[in-house]
């Protein structure tokens, strides 16, 4: 029902209310039973044991147990704990990330006032909110949280801060009187209370006319609970990879071990043979190193203010091709800022942004100081004693780390604009207060659109100063202030007022105008209808959110890494437009909609033209979310920001969700994905160049991974091919894959990024781990690698007339070097030769290591049984590293020079 569009009268009278007695205790409790109780309701749960079993379900993790179950097989007891204790250990990390996104709901519900004051039996009684019933006469002051859709009947300078619901950056002023629009959307309803919202000013009653899930908080409670968090690429990816590696893993083992059959081997040894080479095929440290390497990155993001709540989400960032931004507080400072004035047909601007007091005048490109101008002075500091905002600093703020001084406002953002300008001029109410006395005051009122005090100077004398909407403080002037003088307001005057107020409100400035008038002694004030009347107009302060200094050039660079940003607001139209203009987000030919227009796409045309929009004004939570679905539909991996609880559908829905940290509601915080704890748009670029970065990580991984384990069968498959001796024995496998397979991988997901890792357009979320020739480099290397290792096996085996033991030792040695140099090749996707390869100290380390347990096995005479290894010589490790050499630095010589050409 339009509620807004009734009168008071109609609206008691549809509500079953009384003005005078409220409902009965009786007719309250028989409601109660008829809608239920004023809460938000809860989806249904699935138990947490069955939530904790369901992350075993995974096709890589049922890879993971059975090379557990395969290593307990052979005797591999270390190997299957390890293994064992990885599957645990992610199974347990799933487990917590998914109860987490079960708060959401629960934050949401939080929201919900605890108390609310209804009339009952014509007597103001407190009960819990979750007794409201529709048609609860009550009663709202400041500082009161909402707990219901309420119809206003009572107002009485009423101002709410809806920014958590709609995004507006302002508190918005309500009114009683019927609205005769026939559809607005709730940002719009200014007779209208909402839950969750919170009033900041002023009193007012109104009837109950939702409660639970039948509010507007409860259609978002219900959007979270049927919005479903989607898969993110890496994690189909990875799935597509691990069934892939089974499949080969298999075909290959059974292929090695009937060939050995058929020659003559033994069934016990190609069994050990084929399982040994069934665990090396499949990466079973693939997820721990996954995890790793996320985890990681997620510590790089936290020095970059971005707080991690899901680890695939940094990585599914570096896909992300547009970034739906929310305006106020993410691309802006969310802090109303004087940026010019006008008097008398002249004009000013003021830098500085915030609330800071630093900031200097210009005036015709000339610095200009206001206690040298009359108009100016006059113009800030009559601002300043017209404003009850105060702006204090705080020291020591520790949050996110951080520990430096912040100014604070306390009061009306307005307000506050207006107190901010006077303090960059030197005026401080400290300083006025020894000069002025403040004896009267008329505070705002909706009809009148204005605000009035009366002061006294030292003198005696008393001077009203009223600020206010432009034309109504021009409805009111006989005067205006020019070139330090009084004159009076001719046509001529009235049409620069005219051009002056149109002008800033095309660049989205927020206009108010500062009069005054000197009070005759014997004149006696009673209202403000007596009072303000033929003032003499000082001047307009124009004001704006202004965007982030640093946003621009962020935008920018996304634009140069292929990523379409979009504003989305709750904002008027006209200042959305003006705000992606100044900030490049607007490009020549695209489009700025609002929630009306959108309202009457379908879905299929916003998918069709959604391609074209570049801003998006004055929307509802369902549009947000209507939004980052049309741009799924098209293709586009979205990255959604928001602070409010208007936003966290989107944000669930969205393929990665980002909440603000300092201004953000719980409920946006829970629904997210990445917190930005400094709030800043910046933050989310320097988290895409992260994500890219890892998934780039990701891959050298899976490259060397593969490679080196394509270079194990190999060299097994060929041997057998060529009737030779098998070059490895079951336990120097398991060996290579424990000792090549964990350091120097890990240490390759801590490699930093390529210089040009944000000068290439978003990968497909439709591409395969294997895109780019990587199928190639793993093929090529893996061959090269396997030939190289059975090469220095049949020269060893020829030489020491069939001394297998040495030549298996050899081998062993050879394909372990082999693996260890190509690691450093997989760090770029150029060649060997792009990169420096001290750049990553972790990985020259970790190949130190693995070498040195190389060597353990090699010369530890108690290890030598074990592992079927003699001591090598000197001669015999030149032959080794030669061959083992070859791989990396032939196949990387021919990528340079392909690439040179």
């Amino acid at each position: 029902m339009s509620w807004y569009r009734d009168e008071v009268e109609e609206v008691v009278r549809k509500s079953g209310s009384d003005p005078e007695v409220g409902l009965s205790h009786k007719e309250a409790k028989k409601r109660l039973n008829q809608f239920g109780p004023n809460k938000l309701e809860e989806g249904k749960k699935t138990p947490a044991f069955l939530v904790f079993i369901g992350q075993f379900k995974d096709f890589m993790v049922l890879v993971l147990l059975a090379a557990t179950l395969i290593s307990g097989l052979i005797g591999e007891v270390i190997d299957a704990i390890t293994i064992m204790f990885i599957v645990l250990l992610n199974g347990v990390l799933g487990y917590v990330q998914e109860r987490k996104a079960e708060k959401s709901l629960d934050a949401l519900k939080e929201l919900s006032a605890p108390q609310m004051m209804v009339k009952r039996d014509g007597e103001w009684v407190k009960i819990p909110s979750a007794e409201v019933v529709p048609g609860d006469l009550v009663r709202l002051e400041s500082g009161d949280r909402i707990g219901a859709d309420i119809r206003l009947i009572v107002t009485n300078e009423l101002r709410v801060d809806e920014a958590s619901l709609t995004g507006e950056s302002v508190p918005v002023h309500k009114k009683s009187q019927r609205l005769e629009a026939e559809e607005l959307e709730i940002g719009d309803q200014e007779n209208m209370l909402f839950m969750g919202t919170m009033i900041t000013q002023g009193n007012g009653q109104g009837v109950v006319i939702g409660t639970g899930m039948n509010t507007e908080m409860g259609k978002i409670a219900h959007l979270l609970q049927t919005t479903e968090t989607l898969v993110t690429p890496l994690q189909m990816k990875l799935e597509q990879l691990g069934k892939m590696l089974i499949a080969v893993a298999l075909l290959l083992t059974a292929l090695v071990v009937v060939i050995g059959l058929l020659q003559g081997h033994e069934l016990n040894t190609m069994f050990l043979s084929g399982v040994s080479l069934a665990v090396a095929a499949i990466p079973e440290g693939l997820p721990a190193i996954v995890t790793v390497a996320l985890a990681l990155g997620v510590q790089r993001m936290i020095k970059r203010k971005g707080i991690v709540r899901k680890l695939p989400a940094v990585e599914t960032l570096g896909c992300a091709s547009v970034v739906c931004s929310d305006k106020t507080g993410t691309l802006t400072q969310n802090k109303m800022t004087v940026t010019k004035l006008w008097s008398g047909g002249r004009y000013w601007d003021v830098s500085g942004t915030g609330y800071e007091p630093n900031g200097q005048f210009e005036g015709n490109g000339q610095v200009v100081k206001p206690d040298q101008n009359r108009d100016l002075a006059q113009l800030l500091s009559f601002g300043l004693l017209c404003s009850h905002a105060v702006i204090t600093e705080r020291k020591d703020d520790k949050r996110f780390g951080r520990s430096k001084s912040r100014f604070v406002l306390d009061g009306d953002p307005t307000e506050g604009a207006l107190v901010v300008a006077a303090l960059k001029a030197g005026y401080s109410k400290e300083g006025l207060s020894k000069q002025y006395q403040v004896v009267q005051e008329f505070p705002f009122d909706s009809t009148r659109k204005m605000m009035s005090v009366v002061v006294k100077d030292r003198s005696g004398q008393r001077i009203l100063i009223t600020k206010g909407a432009p034309d109504v403080i021009a409805s009111r002037t006989s005067l205006m202030l020019r070139q330090n003088r009084s004159e009076r307001m001719s046509a001529k005057g009235k049409a620069e007022l005219d051009e002056a107020v149109a002008s800033m409100a095309g660049q989205a400035l927020r206009t108010i105008a500062i009069a005054f008038r000197v009070l005759a002694h014997s004149e006696s004030i009673q209202s403000a209808e007596e009072a303000e009347k033929d003032l003499t107009l000082i001047g307009i302060q124009a004001m704006i959110d202004p965007p982030r200094p640093e946003v621009k050039d962020s935008i920018a660079e996304c634009r140069e890494a292929g990523i379409r940003t979009i504003m989305i607001t709750g904002d008027h139209k006209i200042t959305a437009e003006a705000i992606a203009t100044q900030l490049d987000i607007l490009p020549s030919g695209g489009k700025v909609v609002d929630g009306q227009m959108l309202s009457k796409l379908s879905d299929e045309e916003l998918a069709e033209g959604i391609d074209q929009m570049y801003v998006f004004a004055r929307v509802s939570p369902k549009h947000k979310l209507r939004i980052v679905q049309a741009l799924q539909a098209n293709g586009h991996i979205v990255a959604m920001t928001g602070d409010g609880v208007n936003d966290a559908p989107a944000i669930k829905a969205s393929n990665i969700g980002i909440a603000m940290g300092m201004t953000g509601t719980d409920v946006a915080k829970e629904a997210s994905s990445l917190i930005l704890s400094d709030d800043n748009f910046a933050t989310i670029k320097e988290a895409i160049k992260e994500g890219r970065n890892i998934y780039e990580n990701i891959r050298k991984f899976i490259r060397y991974m593969l490679a080196s384990n394509v270079g194990e069968i190999l060299v097994m498959l060929f041997a057998m091919i060529l009737g030779l001796p098998l070059p490895l024995a079951a336990i120097q496998i398991l060996w290579v894959n424990l000792v090549t397979d964990g350091l120097p991988a890990m240490a390759l997901g801590m490699d930093q990024a390529e210089g040009d890792v944000m000068k290439r357009k978003p990968r497909s979320p439709n591409e395969g781990v294997f895109a780019r020739g990587l199928t190639w480099k793993i093929i090529s290397r893996g061959f090269m690698i396997g030939a190289v290792t059975l090469a220095a096996f049949w020269l060893v085996y020829q030489e020491h007339d069939g001394d297998l033991v040495r030549a298996q030792t050899i081998a062993f040695l050879t394909l372990v070097m082999a693996q260890l140099i190509h690691v450093f090749d997989c760090r770029s996707e150029y060649s060997v030769y792009h990169r420096n390869p001290f750049e990553n100290l972790y990985l020259v380390a970790a190949v130190i290591i693995s070498t040195l347990l190389m060597l353990a096995v090699l010369y530890i005479p108690a290890l030598q049984p074990v592992f079927h290894t003699v001591p090598v010589s000197f001669r015999e490790w030149l032959l080794v590293l030669s061959l083992a050499a070859i791989p990396t630095v032939v196949l990387g010589g021919f990528q340079l020079v392909k690439r040179k050409k």
